[in-house]
């Protein structure tokens, strides 16, 4: 298998580390977005939306969108609940996480640490979408220690990739402490360095 991907991207990093759990076997072919390398035509051929992360599987399939190639690696491992209800609310957090976490946490991250703007010049729907999502998680992980029953799934480490790198995006993360202890969790458990 081979992914795609950039390594400053928290969407293409989450593929690598469920990989890495699963222990899957794959070759990380570096992609970097900043110098254009999803918009050549040999990328395109690959995937025609020109985005990374994506996968070339054995057989030679290609897929691409980061919760869809998580979902389809961790099929059948514990990472995605054998309950119908939990594997419900798995899916319900990985729609969440692309509609309402990754568009203002992930792009307040990129707009900061990688185009150079300055958090007080941040949209500030952005920031206050950001913190509606961040308000969200920590409400939720008050109560339970994984998204979705006792165990970490797919919906953690869909959720754990731009979340713990928020701060980067100006979001002060000690304001929201069971998200803090929830991310040193899902880190110690896919054997991540503490950021």
């Amino acid at each position: 298998m081979q992914i795609y991907g950039d390594s400053i991207s928290g969407n293409c990093l989450k593929i690598k580390w469920l990989s890495d759990r699963l222990g899957l076997t794959y070759d990380w072919v570096e992609t970097d977005i900043l110098k254009g390398q999803t918009r050549t035509p040999d990328f395109l051929a690959l995937n025609p939306a020109g985005q990374v992360p994506l996968v070339i599987l054995d057989d030679g399939r290609a897929l691409s969108q980061s919760n869809a190639i998580l979902l389809h690696l961790a099929q059948g491992s514990p990472l995605i609940p054998e309950d119908a209800y939990d594997r419900a609310k798995v899916l319900e957090w990985m729609f969440w996480e692309q509609y309402s976490h990754e568009p203002y946490v992930a792009v307040a991250r990129f707009q900061v640490r990688y185009l150079g703007k300055p958090v007080a010049e941040l949209e500030p729907r952005l920031v206050e979408r950001g913190h509606a999502a961040l308000t969200v998680m920590e409400t939720a992980l008050e109560k339970s220690r994984f998204l979705v029953g006792r165990a970490l799934s797919v919906a953690d480490i869909a959720l754990v990739a731009y979340t713990r790198m928020a701060g980067e995006g100006g979001f002060d993360l000690s304001v929201y402490p069971a998200i803090l202890t929830w991310i040193r969790r899902v880190e110690s458990e896919l054997g991540l360095a503490t950021v």
